[in-house]
This record gives C-alpha cells, sequence and structure tokens, in this order.
C-alpha cells in the first residue's frame, strides 16, 4: 500500500504545481490586458515595439501579448471567448467578423467608443470592412489588397498596361521575345486572387438579398479569360505560390497578381514596380481585388473594457500606425501617418495605399466562408480542361447550398440521457458480475502493488484517449452553427447514411467515400506487401552484393516526414513543370494533368503512398525470413519443387505470423492516411478523391465549421474501423 500511497502524493503534487501558479498567476497580473494576435516576422517585431511603449506610458494597464499560429488562430477565439478565457482585445481580418458577432464574441462599438472624428482618420473602405448592419466592430489597423508586380527587367515603364488589351499585346510581344517566359504568374485556381477579373468583367458573389448566386454569364466571362491565358501560354499551367516566387525571381515572369505579402519573397537583386490590376478592355470596368483589413477587436466578455479600447485606440492610431508602418512595412489604414511620413514611406506601400480606391471589401457575411472551396473547385477544373465555366459554376452553387443547407431540427436529449444511464447502468452491473464470477476483485486486491504502479499510465490513457473519444461522440449528437451548440440527437449520423442532401454517387455521400477509402486501403495494403516482400526475397539471398546498402536506401523513404515525402511529389506531378510528365515528354507521351480526373489523381497518391509504405513491409518481411530455415527450402528443392512451389507452400505459410498483424497495421494507417490525400491531390477532382478522414476534416473546418457533422463522421469512421478490427481477429483466430 505504501507504492499506492505514493503514486496518489505524487497525482496531488502534479495537480498542484500546475493550478496553483497559475491562479497566483492571475492574481498578480489582473490588471493586464491579454492581446491575441498572429503576426510572424517583421509585422510581430513591430507590435512588440508598440506594446513596449504602451507599456512604459501606462505601467498599470500593460499589455500581455500571445502569438497564435494562424491556422489556429479563429478557432481558438472561438472556443476560448465563451469560455472566459479568451483574450481581451485581438487582432483579426475584418472577414470572420459576421460569425463573431453572430455569436456574440465581438460587441459593435458605439458612437462615443469610437466617434465620427475619428472614423474619417482611417480610409474609407478599411471603416467599411468592419461594417455590419450598420455598426462598427473594429478599429482597422492595416489592409492589404492585391496588385500587378512588374519585373522591369521584362516590362519598361512606359509600357505598362493599364487594360487587359494592352496586357494581352505585352504577352504576345513577350512569348515571341522571351522563349520560357510567362506573361503573368499568380495562383490562377484560387478564388481569392480571380476577384479582380470577377467584379472587372461586371460578376458577383451575392444577390441584393445576401444570397449566394455563382452562375453568372459575366463571372463564366471572367473564368473564360483566365483559361484563354492558359491555354495561350501567357499564365503557367496550375501555378503554386512557391512557382510563382520562383518564376519571377528568375526573370521568367513579367507580371504577378499578388498582395503586399509577396514582397518579402522577392530577391533584393529583382527591379520590380508595383501597379494596379489592368481594366478589362470588353467591359470597361476597372478590375477589382478584394480588400482584406485588419484590425483590433474587442472580447465581449473582457472585464477590461475601457483600458482595452485605449489601447486598441493607441495601436491603430498616431503611434501605433508609425512604428507599424516603419519597422512592419504596413500599409496602414490611419491616414494622417502619411502626410507626415510621406518623405520616408516605401513607395511600394504608398501605392498599395493609393490603390485602395480600386478595391472591394471581402463580404463579411458567415456566407462567404460557404465560397472559397466550391469556387476555387469551379476555377481548377476549368483551367485544367476537365468543365466548360457554367458547368463549373453549376457545380459550386449545388456544393455551396448543400453546406449552407438548414441545420437539423432540435431534439429532446431527455430519451437519449436515459438511454445512456440505462446502458451505463447495464454495463457496469454486467462488469461487476463477471468481475465478481471470475475473482477479479480480490486479484486486484491483491495485486495492488501492481496497480498502483499502472495507474499513472491508466490515467494518462483515460485523459488522452477514453475522454476525447467519449467528448467526440457526445458532439456527434449536436449541430454547430454561429458558436452554437443545438441537440438533435441521430439526426447528423441519418443525414450521412441516407444521403438526404446528394446521390449516393455524389463525392460528398458518405457511400463513395467509403468505396473510395476501402480500395484507397486495399491498393495500397496490396502494394506495399508485394513490393515489400519482393525486395526482401531480393536482400535475403546471399549473391546479391552491396545488401547492407540496398537495405539503408530502401528504407529512407520510410524515415524522411511523410508530409515532404508529398510535397516533393505533389511537385513530380504538376503538369507543366512536374518530372513525371518530363520523362513522359521525353518518351513521346503528351503529358498529364494528374489532378484532373479520378483516376489520376487517385494514382498519384497512391504512387506517393506506396513509396512511403513498402519500407515497412519489406523490414517486417526480412525479420521473418531470417527465423525460417534454409534447410527446408533445400530439401524441397531437392525433391523437386520449383520457386513458386517453395514460396507458395514453405515461405509463405512461415511469413504469414509476422506478416498479418503487419498488414493490419498497414490498413489502420493507410484507412486513416490524412497527411498525402489533403497534400498531394487535395481531394481533387471536386472531392472525388477524399478519403473518410480528410472528408470530415472538410466537415470541421472548411464547411462553416459543422462540427457536429464531422464527429458523426468520426465515430462512423470509428465503427468501420472496429468491424475491421473484429473480422481480422476472426482471422486470426483460424489462421
Amino acid at each position: 500500500m505504501s507504492i499506492f500511497r505514493l503514486t496518489t502524493c505524487c497525482l496531488l503534487l502534479a495537480l498542484f504545481f500546475i493550478f496553483i501558479p497559475n491562479a497566483y498567476a492571475d492574481d498578480e497580473n489582473n490588471q493586464s490586458i491579454s492581446l491575441w494576435h498572429s503576426y510572424r516576422g517583421a509585422e510581430r517585431n513591430a507590435l512588440d515595439l508598440v506594446v513596449q511603449q504602451w507599456n512604459q506610458d501606462n505601467p498599470e494597464t500593460p499589455v500581455s501579448p500571445l502569438s497564435l499560429p494562424y491556422e489556429a488562430y479563429a478557432n481558438k477565439l472561438t472556443s476560448a471567448i465563451p469560455r472566459g478565457h479568451g483574450p481581451d482585445v485581438f487582432i483579426a481580418a475584418h472577414e470572420r467578423i459576421g460569425d463573431w458577432s453572430a455569436s456574440g464574441l465581438i460587441a459593435p462599438l458605439s458612437k462615443t467608443e469610437f466617434t465620427n472624428d475619428q472614423q474619417k482618420q482611417y480610409h474609407d473602405k478599411t471603416l467599411a470592412a468592419f461594417k455590419l448592419d450598420d455598426h462598427i466592430y473594429g478599429i482597422p489597423l492595416a489592409f492589404k489588397n492585391a496588385a500587378f508586380f512588374v519585373n522591369k527587367n521584362l516590362v519598361s515603364p512606359e509600357n505598362y498596361p493599364t487594360t487587359t488589351d494592352d496586357l494581352l499585346a505585352i504577352c504576345q510581344t513577350l512569348k515571341q521575345q522571351q522563349s520560357g517566359a510567362f506573361c503573368i504568374a499568380y495562383e490562377a485556381g484560387n478564388f481569392y486572387h480571380h476577384a479582380a477579373w470577377l467584379y472587372g468583367f461586371g460578376g458577383g458573389i451575392f444577390t441584393p438579398d445576401g444570397s449566394v448566386e455563382l452562375v453568372r454569364d459575366k463571372n463564366a466571362a471572367s473564368i473564360d479569360f483566365v483559361k484563354q491565358l492558359t491555354d495561350n501560354g501567357y499564365l503557367p499551367e496550375e501555378p503554386s505560390s512557391s512557382l510563382v516566387a520562383q518564376l519571377f525571381n528568375n526573370s521568367k515572369a513579367a507580371f504577378v497578381l499578388n498582395g503586399p505579402w509577396f514582397m518579402g519573397e522577392i530577391k533584393p537583386n529583382i527591379d520590380y514596380d508595383v501597379i494596379g490590376v489592368p481594366s478589362v478592355s470588353s467591359k470597361g470596368n476597372k478590375a477589382t481585388p478584394f480588400l482584406t483589413v485588419e484590425g483590433v477587436l474587442l472580447s465581449s466578455r473582457s472585464n477590461k473594457k475601457e483600458s482595452a479600447l485605449r489601447f486598441a485606440h493607441y495601436l491603430a492610431s498616431r503611434v501605433g500606425s508609425q512604428i507599424r508602418l516603419e519597422q512592419g512595412n504596413q500599409a496602414v489604414a490611419y491616414k494622417p501617418i502619411y502626410n507626415s511620413l510621406k518623405d520616408t514611406i516605401d513607395p511600394k506601400i504608398l501605392q498599395f495605399t493609393n490603390l485602395v480606391g480600386d478595391t472591394i471589401p471581402m463580404p463579411n457575411t458567415p456566407l462567404m466562408r460557404s465560397v472559397w472551396e466550391p469556387a476555387s473547385q469551379a476555377l481548377r477544373k476549368v483551367l485544367r480542361g476537365s468543365a466548360t465555366p457554367v458547368d463549373a459554376l453549376k457545380g459550386a452553387q449545388h456544393q455551396i447550398k448543400i453546406v449552407t443547407r438548414p441545420a437539423p431540427q432540435s431534439a429532446n436529449p431527455f430519451i437519449y440521457i436515459l438511454i445512456a444511464l440505462v446502458v451505463l447502468l447495464a454495463g457496469c452491473w454486467l462488469a461487476f458480475r463477471k468481475m465478481k464470477k471470475s475473482d477479479t476483485l480480490a486479484q486486484m486486491k491483491a495485486s495492488g502493488t501492481a496497480y498502483a504502479y499502472v495507474a499513472p499510465a491508466a490515467l494518462g490513457i483515460l485523459v488522452i484517449v477514453f475522454v476525447p473519444f467519449i467528448v467526440g461522440t457526445a458532439v456527434s449528437l449536436f449541430s454547430h452553427r454561429a458558436g452554437e451548440f443545438t441537440f438533435v440527437g441521430l439526426s447528423n449520423f441519418w443525414n450521412i447514411l441516407s444521403c438526404a442532401d446528394y446521390a449516393v454517387d455524389d463525392p460528398l455521400s458518405f457511400y463513395f467515400t467509403l468505396f473510395v477509402t476501402v480500395m484507397w486501403t486495399a491498393t495500397n495494403v496490396f502494394l506495399h506487401v508485394f513490393i515489400g516482400l519482393c525486395l526482401a526475397l531480393l536482400l535475403r539471398d546471399p549473391w546479391m552484393k552491396l545488401r547492407g546498402i540496398y537495405r539503408v536506401l530502401l528504407i529512407i523513404p520510410w524515415a524522411v516526414p511523410n508530409y515532404i515525402t508529398a510535397l516533393i511529389w505533389k511537385g513530380m506531378f504538376h503538369k507543366q513543370f512536374g518530372a513525371i510528365n518530363g520523362l513522359l515528354v521525353w518518351m513521346g507521351i503528351e503529358p498529364v494533368s494528374w489532378f484532373s480526373h479520378f483516376w489520376t489523381a487517385f494514382a498519384a497518391n497512391l504512387t506517393t503512398n506506396t513509396w512511403l509504405g513498402f519500407p515497412f513491409m519489406m523490414v517486417v518481411t526480412l525479420g521473418a525470413l531470417q527465423a525460417i530455415p534454409r534447410d527446408l527450402e533445400e530439401a524441397a528443392e531437392v525433391d523437386g519443387a520449383g520457386w513458386f512451389r517453395r514460396f507458395f507452400t514453405i515461405t509463405l505459410p512461415l511469413l504469414k505470423p509476422a506478416l498479418l498483424p503487419a498488414v493490419i497495421l498497414g490498413s489502420v494507417w493507410t484507412f486513416n492516411m490524412f497527411n498525402i490525400i489533403y497534400l498531394v491531390s487535395g481531394g481533387e477532382p471536386d472531392g472525388g478523391t477524399e478519403i473518410l478522414i480528410s472528408e470530415a476534416y472538410r466537415w470541421a473546418f472548411t464547411r462553416q465549421e459543422q462540427y457536429g457533422y464531422a464527429a458523426a463522421y468520426a465515430t462512423l469512421i470509428f465503427i468501420v474501423l472496429l468491424m475491421y478490427n473484429w473480422g481480422t481477429k476472426t482471422l486470426m483466430k483460424e489462421s
């Protein structure tokens, strides 16, 4: 029992040192203002300087900044603020204020908190970005908008285009004079960048009543324009951000459509200018990029609103703007600072400021987040030649309709709670009865010391595995919309399994995704085992020279982190610059647009994961082969058995005990191999190559945070794997 007491004391001490210091820290810093942000590099350094200056001037209300990863920033805010653990003030882009205001995370600024005279000191469009229903929800800090970066080595200032006709003329001349160079490079498959052409052609996203309407002739015309740029060789195929930067830095692209963040990727030896996006000649409209405005917002749950508001004005106005402009290279929203610093401002930053009038603030309605994924998919489909603009937009509109469907009706939780209690009590009774029957309780009491030793590990497993599993399963019974959870019972499961919103063969269907997942798992495991087994048989033969070197080289794909391998293979499958298509062209075969069609995209994913998976099977097989006596095979050979007969009657049966658990483990790994799907094909085309785990991710994080629906997906994945585990256990018993 002494060991048990010692373990209990250690756990209590651990809890003491975890929670007590935090309690004292809260008491000591109860006057400090908590600031959250996701800045990096020069922007973070500039913000730290502003905070230091504030803390010197206002020691009674110091600011405590906290930098968070950009990818998880919004989710942390929506999780922490309602529970009282969030910041007093935070910096964020304006496009999420529709969600945050609806869920009560932020409150509008009154006329006394942000007066008309103060508002006049900021660019009008930056203020418009933070307006929603005639209320202002934040103070603008800085803005970012797309513009044309011009490589002056390829285009002289007197030839800068002002219309798309000018641009096309320059492109035609450049193609004739500069072999291997592109006229323009940007992420054409990204809907954010495409907005400039969309609005330039007179298109739009929302109707006057606030609903999404992408199927418009002018929207289709804007996509067709970009398609023509690609077909004529003016724009590279499947351009990524890294490819765009590489082309511009190597003077292989005359123009780049991008935002001020691109300046950090340009080499110092490149002489370039920043100009406005050319107007659309056929329509007579100015190209109108999206305007993204970063602002400082106040948490509605803060109990230090007055001091937090003073810091927000300090950060956004003269002192904060000067530091952020000079040290952080931000295009600040505070207008008076440009007059006082006009001789020292970077001309390129000033040019972005001059172009603000030709932008449109990105819509801050919650519906906008449902547009990005389908609209970008539609763009990529057209650019890869797998759909017409109209058909692609119709597909995007259909997907948006599904994603924005009404939430299931709320249900009465009483019956579910009653069933859960009955099941729990029945389970406890059955467990107690079984333990009593087998005298387990007496054995546990007699082995108290042993149980004390394993108690910390058991507690860790309980906290890390079982608690999240129970919480996740419980979340599947709720619907999450606008930051609120509503109990809906089994409605999420019913919608998934009944395909209530789409056909069974639709890529969004659970059954379609399950079929793809099973096919993905089966083909991968087969190739892993086949290739690994063949290589192991080769490497065990004594006639093979340098076997040790080969073994090391063949293990490397397994040793390299899979996300690095995935990105390498993604580049190799690039249509225009990929090594695989380069080999096909060398052999006289037409290059393949690997992510335009299901089977080619599936093959790209399969090839990448096969490269990652065969070394594991090879190592397992090599180890098992060492335990097989060579005398058995030699005796069979003397008796006249050929290689195939020896393999199937001696080698393979003796390998099964070691190979079968490896196959089961590899199946589970492959079934949930999220990284390869996400990084290589990205689910293209149209989500057709998604597997269950990546589809659950999409529902949780790219489709209006439908956490309950995603949790139901995850629960179904668990059930499928549980059935697979039961089947494999039966198979192993029989073998």
